[in-house]
């Protein structure tokens, strides 16, 4: 486990298992949306991030945050991606905390048993809520060449 919020009643991880990036969404403990790298994490020091963008409005009456695209990066490169179709509009999980390392609570999904220890090293961990969302240059290039 890289970084996880919430419990079995709600939330999210972004942790490594079986070589690949992963990160799974728990919406009220009754959809799942999970994203896969399509490539495994190399062996060694690396920057992997978890980044949403927001692609739609909530609809905080009826219980839906708004949706988004949840994407994978290792080093900068893009290598996962997938929808959010509604996310929680207020509180993630009532029991859970957020842990760097580990999910030491009642797991946000069953794919894991806790305390899911990350066993390689953490150097840094940020969480940033900016806003500005990572562009993949080399991967609209080919898009755009795609196209032609």
């Amino acid at each position: 486990m890289l970084l996880s919020a919430g419990d079995v009643q709600g939330g999210y991880s972004f942790y490594v298992q079986a070589q690949k990036l992963h990160y799974v969404y728990n919406y009220v403990g009754s959809d799942f949306f999970h994203v896969e790298s399509n490539v495994p994490v190399p062996q060694g020091r690396h920057k992997l991030t978890f980044q949403f963008a927001v692609t739609g409005k909530p609809d905080i009456r009826n219980g839906r945050g708004a949706p988004g695209s949840a994407q994978l990066y290792i080093d900068g490169k893009l290598v996962g991606q997938g929808d959010l179709a509604l996310t929680m509009p207020l509180a993630l999980g009532l029991a859970g905390g957020i842990v760097c390392g580990a999910d030491t609570g009642s797991p946000v999904w069953d794919k894991y048993r806790p305390p899911f220890k990350f066993t390689g090293t953490l150097y840094s961990a940020t969480v940033d809520v900016s806003g500005e969302l990572i562009t993949d240059e080399e991967h609209a290039m080919k898009v755009i060449l795609a196209r032609q």
